[in-house]
């Protein structure tokens, strides 16, 4: 920890435009030293440190963690998360450590806590306590989705209790005490609902542009600001930025997280509750059900609405998004298969497309499914081609068939080359098929980095609203699990023909809703990040091995096994970095490691 806390604020700043490629944003170049005092002076300087903590937010790329679990496989085999898979982590040795990232971020925004007072950003006083309110909005939602992601990845049982991580407030110096021990998990998280309580009183719920004074949010007017002077500060020019709605979204991941089986010891109904009431407050605003943007199972290849976003806007399924960007070819160069030009790293398992139900909304397993192993993707959920490439599926600019048979006569085979599948599919999703890497006719395409979807929302609602009230009960919320669930499988094309018959087999029982809502969030979310976390707090089963297809003739399919999952019991929780507890015996580790 030491390491990467004992700095000097000029050190920090001057290593910032080093390695953040936005030196452009600082006019004139900063000077390679800088002290505390000249920070003061230069306002610009003084958001540097913000923008550092933005650079650290986990999902700005996809960690494509599936691959450590029973959703994926890596054809990378010197991926760190193919050994977290095998069981091959440890205290030090984490590919999905957090610590270090985490604690980083957070000691540049205490910093940015401890100067941003005396700043000036603008002339106008008005405007510039404007600009001070919303940067320290910025920097609390900011230190609580930290604290979110560092419990995600550490906290756990230390000698019977659930801990958390130290809870660190001020910026730390050379001279202070970084023998601090851990906090409770549930006081790491009652500081993270303070914090976004203090974002929450001085952001706006958006950032966009008013007409009038009766638009402005009361502490605003109160202050004497004017339309010009307010949209200066929270106008569409700080669109994606941290906003009120954010951290809103933010305190309701945190507290499913925190109502979870791994983290609700003693199955606190209340906070099953809460994460339902959060959820509930953000689906109401943009209009219940009716909300669930019909486009939103294919955002990232929706190519009219990405090319035509205009700056910082979202689409609808987005509720918070990294920037666009220019055009690029990085995801289907890593995941294209190898007669596309790619190198078909993330190989979706057996496990997974056996999750994807009959278009009749039957698991396949049931008897009223209709499925059939000698045409195992025939008439099953849209999603399933839409999200992996099964053999004879299409990709590409020139839509070529791909192959995925032991016996291809091209390497998209299964195991042919070192870039070719091991478990007989290839990923979709993510990828945009008008991407082309022919060297020949190379061209990229703009993409989407959602950070917050609203489709995650409406999963948690439903998750969290069925263990609170049962999957049929609405509540004050207009809307119950049965209802979210209902309108996800019906924008997905999943039991439209039939009214839903499986669905409606379940509505009452909540142990099978719940089943279902898991596969659900497994399925909308896939290749997101989420499979690894999920199974963990729910404590589910993690020692599912990885299968595949092997495909003979075209005709003559058997499930084969890939790659075994390694799990010892107390691998629920991540590790405390080994370096830290070598350094302060303040720590605890976490039981078993």
């Amino acid at each position: 920890m030491k390491m990467n806390i004992n700095f000097k604020v000029g050190f920090i700043i001057a290593s910032l435009v080093l390695f953040t490629s936005c030196a452009d944003m600082f006019d004139p170049a900063l000077e390679n030293i800088q002290n505390k005092d000249r920070l003061l002076e230069r306002p610009d300087m003084v958001q540097g440190l913000l923008l550092n903590a933005y650079l650290r937010i986990p999902t700005n790329s996809f960690s494509f963690s599936e691959v450590a679990t029973d959703d994926a496989v890596t054809n990378d085999l010197n991926s760190g998360l193919l050994n977290t898979g095998v069981g091959q982590w440890a205290s030090d040795y984490n590919p999905l450590d957090q610590w270090t990232n985490s604690q980083s971020a957070i000691q540049y925004l205490n910093e940015m806590l401890s100067v941003v007072e005396n700043s000036e950003f603008a002339a106008n006083p008005v405007v510039n306590q404007m600009f001070i309110n919303r940067m320290k909005g910025e920097t609390y939602g900011l230190r609580a989705l930290f604290m979110y992601y560092l419990l995600r990845s550490h906290a756990g049982v230390a000698d019977g209790v659930l801990m958390g991580v130290p809870i660190l407030l001020e910026p730390q110096t050379a001279n202070s005490d970084f023998n601090i021990p851990r906090a409770t998990f549930e006081s790491c998280m009652q500081q993270l609902y303070s914090d976004i309580d203090k974002a929450i009183e001085l952001l706006p719920d958006n950032y966009v542009n008013i007409s009038n004074t009766s638009m402005m949010p009361v502490l605003y007017r109160d202050l004497g600001a004017e339309t010009g002077e307010y949209n200066r500060v929270f106008g569409d020019d700080a669109k994606q930025l941290v906003s009120g709605r954010i951290v809103r979204a933010i305190r309701t991941q945190a507290a499913l997280l925190a109502a979870s089986p791994a983290f609700n010891l003693d199955n606190n109904q209340a906070k099953w509750a809460d994460a339902a009431t959060f959820a509930s407050g953000m689906i109401s605003e943009i209009g219940g059900l009716s909300g669930l943007d019909p486009n939103g199972v294919t955002w990232y290849n929706n190519v009219s609405m990405i090319e035509n976003l205009g700056a910082g806007d979202n689409p609808s399924e987005i509720l918070w998004r990294g920037s666009v960007g220019g055009p690029s070819n990085n995801l289907e160069q890593q995941n294209f298969p190898p007669t596309l030009f790619g190198n078909g790293r993330v190989n979706p398992s057996q496990n997974l497309v056996d999750a994807f139900p009959m278009a009749n909304g039957y698991p396949i397993s049931n008897p009223s499914s209709g499925y059939s192993g000698e045409t195992p993707y025939t008439n099953r959920d849209p999603r399933l081609r839409q999200f992996i490439l099964v053999n004879g599926s299409t990709a590409g600019p020139l839509n070529r068939t791909i192959n995925t048979a032991q016996d291809s006569d091209t390497n998209d085979g299964l195991n042919k080359v070192e870039t070719s599948t091991r478990t007989g599919y290839y990923m979709r999703k993510l990828l945009r098929q008008d991407v082309n890497l022919d060297p020949v006719a190379n061209t990229g395409q703009r993409h989407l980095q959602p950070r917050i979807r609203y489709t995650e929302i409406f999963l948690i609602y439903a998750e969290a609203a069925n263990e609170a009230f049962g999957p049929m009960s609405s509540g004050s919320f207009g809307f119950s699990a049965y209802d979210v669930i209902k309108a996800i499988r019906a924008r997905a094309g999943v039991g439209t023909e039939n009214g839903d018959a499986y669905l409606e087999s379940i509505r009452s029982d909540q142990d099978a809703m719940r089943q279902l809502i898991r596969n659900e969030r497994r399925l909308e979310l896939s290749f997101e990040g989420f499979r690894f976390w999920d199974l963990r707090r729910w404590r589910a089963n993690l020692t599912e091995s990885v299968r595949g297809m092997r495909i003979l003739n075209q005709n003559n399919y058997s499930s084969i096994n890939v790659e075994n999952r390694v799990f010892r019991d107390h691998m629920i929780y991540g590790p405390i970095p080994y370096s830290e507890m070598l350094k302060f015996n303040a720590l605890q580790q976490n039981t078993g490691w």
